[in-house]
């Protein structure tokens, strides 16, 4: 990934802005608290790409972003062209066999405190829509909002909502510090100022802002749990979509913390950003003698803004049950992701005759440690504290995939495009038709839980098995 341009205005556009006669029909102008911002019409959507909702220099926590300027200090229209910046990030071996080539074209910039927003192309005046924010996964450390992977026109289009893709920082930029002279949970900061915008301007796009669902995948679905809990975030949405989130690795982690930290010190807000990315490696390294959680190194930490301390976490969560609807799950071999991927496990697990009883074992036992009691016991104690809440379990299998029902399988069925997801090893010998069929009726249940906080009893009739609903 290449640096980004800082913002992007009227007169920074200028050379490839529209003629007078096609500016009308290709784009969307929108009047906003914060400012007049041009989207792009894409055919049954509109894109409203790369809006900045906060800015920070490197190591602060953030600000909302100040309206577009031109050099005379008057307001400028922001033309909302280009995707989010991605965070500045280690290419990921993984992550490139299973989303190929998802970040072709994306740039990285350390202010990368965007969003973009993706709605109904037919959006009647003072229609309004049912609001899904998307929170991207990637451990902390890798992906972006805007990611190929992450395209949300079919959930648009087919469910009639608003959806929000947010970017924020990662890794060493966004989770790592000290507390003290670097502030430890700056990504998460990023998200809770994102969520903030959201509230207070998603109306002038034609979004709902009483009925905002946060969704997200992995590190995304751990970050919503912890925007729950977040000082700041109550009233700000409504509804919470937890997919895959590995709570099993969330409790212990400050001593994991200080041995990274003791590893790499405390970041150089002077170092280079290749130099702070190096320091990735070696505060992983450090993370491993801690178990199962060194394999999630960066994260939010306890006790530092906008986080309750730890041994408070679980009476904040009991305390804003009432208050957020939940939807929350996992798949059923979260970790067959993994299995191929280090070298050690997948000799074992193809070993003749037994590789096959030694694979189920071991992904069997793994997800249910990092993934899916702490998902039961959540679900449980939100229902006892008076919220609302649905649990499921997605047991679809890509044909001819050797991953199985594993981690990020649910994706495809949500967001994305066949041109995307089509050389993804993830889906095996699925065409995208088998894909779509499926994601229809995932993308409806998604969608009627942020309409109305729950799911039909009915809800996964249409989901061949493949999806198993606890609605309590």
């Amino acid at each position: 990934m290449s640096s980004a341009p800082e913002t992007r205005t009227a007169e920074t556009a200028a050379a490839e802005t529209p003629t007078a006669e096609t500016l009308a029909a290709e784009t969307r102008t929108f009047e906003t608290r914060v400012g007049t911002v041009v989207g792009r019409v894409d055919g049954d959507v509109v894109r409203v790409l790369g809006v900045p909702y906060a800015v920070a220099e490197r190591f602060e926590a953030p600000r909302p972003a100040p309206p577009a300027v031109g050099d005379d200090g008057q307001p400028m229209p922001f033309l909302a062209f280009e995707r989010a910046p991605a965070s500045p990030q280690l290419s990921s071996p993984s992550m490139q066999v299973l989303f190929d080539d998802a970040a072709r074209g994306m740039v990285d910039s350390e202010h990368c405190q965007a969003l973009s927003i993706t709605l109904p192309a037919d959006l009647a005046p003072g229609e309004r829509l049912p609001v899904m924010v998307w929170i991207h996964g990637g451990a902390y450390v890798n992906g972006a909002g805007d990611l190929g992977v992450y395209d949300p026109r079919s959930l648009v289009v087919e469910q009639r909502v608003v959806v929000v893709a947010v970017t924020y920082r990662l890794g060493v930029l966004g989770f790592l510090g000290d507390g003290d002279r670097v502030p430890s949970n700056l990504g998460l900061l990023d998200q809770l100022e994102a969520v903030r915008w959201v509230h207070d301007t998603i109306d002038a796009f034609g979004g709902d802002p009483d009925t905002v669902t946060l969704f997200g995948q992995s590190s995304g679905g751990d970050s919503i749990a912890h925007l729950m809990i977040s000082d700041g975030a109550r009233g700000l949405f409504r509804r919470a979509i937890v997919q895959s989130a590995p709570l099993g690795l969330g409790r212990g982690r400050s001593a994991m913390s200080r041995a990274m930290l003791r590893v790499v010190g405390v970041p150089d807000p002077d170092a280079t950003v290749e130099e702070l990315l190096a320091g990735q490696p070696p505060a992983e390294r450090a993370a491993l003698r801690f178990g199962l959680r060194g394999g999630m190194p960066f994260g939010p930490q306890y006790g530092r803004a906008p986080l309750p301390a730890e041994e408070d976490r679980d009476a904040a969560w009991r305390d804003v049950a009432p208050h957020v609807d939940l939807l929350m799950g996992a798949t059923t071999e979260e970790t067959g992701l993994y299995v191929p991927l280090v070298r050690p496990l997948d000799v074992l697990t193809s070993l003749p005759v037994v590789g096959g009883l030694v694979r189920r074992v071991l992904v069997r036992a793994t997800t249910g440690a990092v993934y899916g009691r702490d998902a039961r016991r959540f679900v449980e104690r939100h229902r006892a504290s008076g919220g609302r809440a649905v649990r499921y379990e997605l047991s679809w299998a890509p044909r001819g995939s050797r991953y199985g029902a594993a981690h990020i399988t649910d994706l495809p069925l949500l967001l994305g495009t066949e041109e995307a997801w089509g050389r993804s090893a993830l889906l095996g010998e699925s065409d995208w038709a088998e894909v779509d069929r499926l994601g229809r009726r995932v993308r409806q249940i998604w969608a009627d839980f942020a309409r109305t906080g729950t799911v039909a009893a009915d809800a996964a009739a249409g989901a061949s098995q493949a999806l198993v609903l606890d609605r309590g």
